[in-house]
């Protein structure tokens, strides 16, 4: 949600395709494994997508198997914490407060750091109404440097 740029609908569009591409040679099982692997290995979903895509040429896990990256973990008893977007929110969050311990007087930080905040909340508020994050979890700065350690 970006509210400083005016609309527009300049951007790519993804082709439309029913069923896995002819060239891709792994079956729907292979990249499920594939992804768990991945996953437990420390990659998030976003560079697991990247990873399939540039070195076993698969363009979109959605195509071969039928179901989202986020929703082949899941099925397979993996469920992430918090939603990765939400997360690498509250990383640039944490990295801006460190920044106005260090320059108190960066007002052009400050504002970032609220504009920030406010998509997490924003976020949170979303996730909440879907049923991604539990109703009693709440954004707190000090509990999000500790789960940016982690």
């Amino acid at each position: 949600m970006n509210k400083k740029r005016a609309r527009g609908k300049s951007h790519s569009v993804r082709p439309v395709r029913a069923g896995s591409p002819k060239w891709v040679r792994l079956s729907a099982e292979e990249i499920g494994t594939l992804v768990v692997e991945l996953y437990k290995k420390g990659y998030e979903p976003s560079t697991i997508g990247v990873l399939l895509r540039d070195q076993y040429g698969v363009p979109l896990i959605k195509q071969v198997t039928g179901k989202k990256l986020t929703r082949v973990l899941e099925n397979t008893g993996i469920k992430l914490q918090v939603p990765e977007d939400l997360m690498n929110l509250i990383r640039r969050a944490v990295n801006a407060r460190r920044h106005i311990g260090e320059h108190p007087r960066d007002s052009k930080a400050k504002k970032g750091l609220e504009e920030i905040e406010s998509k997490i909340r924003r976020l949170e508020r979303y996730y909440k109404s879907t049923k991604k994050l539990p109703n009693n979890w709440k954004y707190d700065p000090e509990q999000a440097k500790l789960m940016v350690r982690s």
